[in-house]
């Protein structure tokens, strides 16, 4: 019986512990919901969303899964390559790169150089859009070149493979990989 009653009061002061623990100890560690028109995701040449210009973001017709996102026309892209893998730093990434048919989404100028869309870069280093995200992955980078007719999105696990200081030297300076001639 010596066992029993030190168990319970094992138990016993435990659950103690534990209801008077302040919930703002784990606070820390919670984040909030990402709004699903703010998350980009690359999963393969058809399933995906970016950011196309403007603060929302917009998903191809096998990519969108809310009605909160905006739909790309599934001509947008003329031509596109996915890659994935591993970096030189060991990490993992995925990216989109190609041609786009700026005159297709409304949004977008077609004579507009571009702009670039991110997750660490912007006012306090919070994204552009700020808070977004790219699922799965912990920093993202995006270019939409209307007037060249092309675009990239890279998401990856290392900050130093999406690089965000090269915003003016296009896609691919930033991410390199296939354009397919685009102009």
């Amino acid at each position: 019986m010596i066992f029993g009653s030190g168990l319970s009061l094992v138990c016993t002061a435990l659950l103690a512990t534990l209801a008077t623990a302040s919930p703002a100890l784990y606070t820390a560690e919670l984040q909030a919901r990402q709004a699903v028109d703010n998350i980009v995701y690359v999963t393969n040449a058809q399933t995906f969303c970016e950011v196309p210009g403007g603060m929302k973001t917009y998903c191809s017709p096998a990519g969108r899964y809310s009605p909160d996102q905006g739909q790309l026309p599934p001509d947008f892209w003329s031509n596109v390559a996915f890659t994935t893998g591993t970096s030189s730093r060991g990490a993992r990434f995925a990216q989109l790169t190609g041609c786009i048919r700026p005159e297709k989404l409304s949004r977008l100028n077609p004579n507009d150089s571009g702009g670039q869309y991110d997750s660490s870069g912007g006012a306090g280093g919070l994204g552009n859009p700020q808070g977004s995200k790219c699922l799965g992955y912990n920093h993202y980078v995006e270019l939409v070149e209307p007037a060249d007719r092309r675009a990239c999105i890279k998401c990856c696990d290392n900050y130093d493979d999406c690089p965000l200081h090269l915003d003016t030297a296009g896609c691919p300076q930033v991410i390199p990989g296939n354009y397919f001639d685009c102009n």
